[in-house]
């Protein structure tokens, strides 16, 4: 039995207090606005408060094992089934993630003008509850509930607030999803009853393997159920095509906690799961994770450039940038996944920024036609700002935690024969993202604006960025920067968890780079990591 103590309660407390919320605002189509939005806060504040308590907390001596372990019964442990959470190096900063863009989200959306407000903030505040409990999951069996209990509300939210085309948006949406939830979920079960282990905890599978590792063919067969049905979840190419329909028609606060936060179960899956469990499998599908991660960055680069439309230029955008995260988990070395983790960090942060913003860009022009606009600096410059400010980090500009990511993930393919060719064709997706960036905020800030949206600009409809846009759009970016500028905070723990997965793993199996450095430490490399 697990010891239970503060932390390991406030870890379900960041699980608990979001759905018990939600469940609230279920019924609570008679309260006042001040009530819904007293509900809200106490909503999406308290997983956020909860996680930089427990990052406080968090003791990285714990290697190999999880921090705030919290194990209670469900009535299926006979099928070894538990409700069993905790955290570690890798877990941890998703789980800031999912707090961080989850506040963000709820403080945007509570001041939306949508419909039946109690409704829509209780099925964000779903989609948070699900989230926390995604990345909080040490027994893979929730790990997969909470990723689908998050998504549901995805397609409801569409269906019932979305923009055009919203109806066929939501039906490709979920045709794909479920099509890549019920891969994955295969692929899981097959992992526990090859593994022969008496639990779907992560760390019993584990153990398991570890002594007794399945057999290579069996575990090609078993991690392609997961690749393809995690990259489904995270539209690796050619799966792609559901994803930028669906950000483009999503309500903002959906799109920033899919996007931003659910889209990274699968990377996560990936790295935590598939790529340590089943080493042999990981190395015979690495050409195929390869030349489809460069499809991602070349190909949906290239239509990302032909977008006119600012929400669907940043869904493509946003399916692009996942491609060098699967390149860095396809390194299989601590640098490589480490500086996917972080990208996959960054990413969230500057597509909920970017996704937030197009909306705030709509409210003032009246359209997402980047074409049709310019010169709205001159009206809006703190909203100019903060664009300009998330596109450098998607562009990966030093200063932003973006770079560290790219950068890392290019450390890492340039340190071995077998990957380092793959450099050259990455790197054109950095001059993709500078293009196709700095014209949108060309276009839409500092261009010379169309004769109707310079009558526009006349009028005093258009106003700078409110103060409830303000305060989402500070906390986006202050994370950000302190990423960008202090990597350490999420690489420490990342670096001796990683390190530890690298030793469990069969190295001679596995085309690992053998490197001397992690994720940045500083601006040098951190030479105590071994492997």
């Amino acid at each position: 039995m697990i010891p239970v103590d503060t932390s390991s309660l406030c870890l379900l407390a960041a699980i608990l207090t979001p759905l018990s919320a939600g469940l609230f605002l279920l019924f609570g189509a008679r309260f006042s606005q001040s009530s819904l939005r007293a509900v809200s806060v106490i909503g999406f504040a308290t997983p956020l408060i909860i996680a930089l308590a427990l990052y406080c907390q968090f003791e990285p001596s714990l290697v190999g094992g999880y921090n705030f372990e919290l194990r209670l019964a469900t009535g299926l442990e006979a099928v070894g089934i538990y409700l069993h959470l905790g955290l570690n190096g890798i877990s941890m900063p998703l789980f800031m993630l999912a707090g961080v863009v989850g506040f963000a989200a709820g403080m945007y959306a509570m001041f939306s003008k949508a419909e039946r407000p109690h409704l829509y903030l209780a099925l964000l505040l779903f989609m948070l509850g699900g989230l926390m409990g995604t990345f909080a999951s040490v027994d893979i069996f929730f790990f997969y509930f909470f990723h689908e209990f998050a998504l549901i509300p995805t397609f409801i939210m569409i269906g019932v607030w979305g923009g055009a085309g919203k109806r066929g948006a939501a039906i490709e949406m979920t045709i794909y999803l479920t099509l890549g939830a019920l891969l994955s979920l295969i692929g899981l079960i097959a992992l526990y009853v090859q593994s022969g282990a008496d639990s779907f905890s992560l760390i019993t599978l584990r153990e398991y393997l570890v002594a007794q590792p399945i057999a290579d063919t069996v575990q090609n067969n078993i991690f392609a159920l997961l690749l393809f049905g995690f990259g489904i979840l995270v539209s690796l190419f050619p799966f792609h095509s559901w994803a930028p329909k669906g950000y483009a028609t999503a309500p903002t606060g959906a799109a920033m906690l899919h996007a931003g936060v659910l889209k990274k179960f699968g990377l996560y899956g990936l790295l935590q799961i598939a790529a340590p469990l089943l080493p042999a499998g990981a190395a015979h599908w690495f050409p195929w994770i390869v030349w489809l991660a460069l499809g991602n960055i070349i190909i949906i680069g290239l239509i990302t450039m032909a977008q006119k439309d600012v929400k669907m230029m940043l869904g493509y955008s946003s399916v692009m940038h996942m491609g060098y995260a699967f390149l860095g988990i396809a390194t299989f070395s601590v640098v490589g996944v480490g500086g996917a983790l972080l990208m996959m960090i960054a990413h969230g942060l500057s597509v909920a920024l970017l996704f937030m913003l197009s909306t705030c860009i709509y409210h003032r022009s009246q359209t997402f036609d980047m074409s049709s606009m310019g010169g709205l600096a001159t009206k809006a410059p703190v909203l100019a700002a903060f664009f300009v400010a998330g596109t450098m980090a998607s562009i990966g500009l030093p200063g932003f935690g973006n770079f560290w990511g790219e950068f890392t993930i290019f450390a890492a393919l340039a340190e071995t024969e077998m990957t380092r060719w793959i450099v050259a064709p990455a790197a054109l997706g950095i001059i993709i993202s500078a293009i196709y960036g700095l014209r949108a905020v060309a276009n839409i800030f500092f261009g010379k604006p169309t004769e109707a949206f310079a009558e526009r600009l006349k009028s005093d409809d258009i106003v700078d960025l409110k103060l409830h846009e303000r305060v989402p759009a500070l906390v986006l970016i202050i994370a950000l920067i302190v990423v960008g500028i202090y990597p350490r905070l999420l690489s420490d723990d990342a670096n001796s968890e990683l390190s530890q997965i690298s030793s469990y793993s069969n190295k001679s199996t596995l085309p690992v780079i053998e490197v001397n450095a992690a994720l940045p430490q500083t601006v040098e490399a951190h030479k105590e990591v071994t492997h």
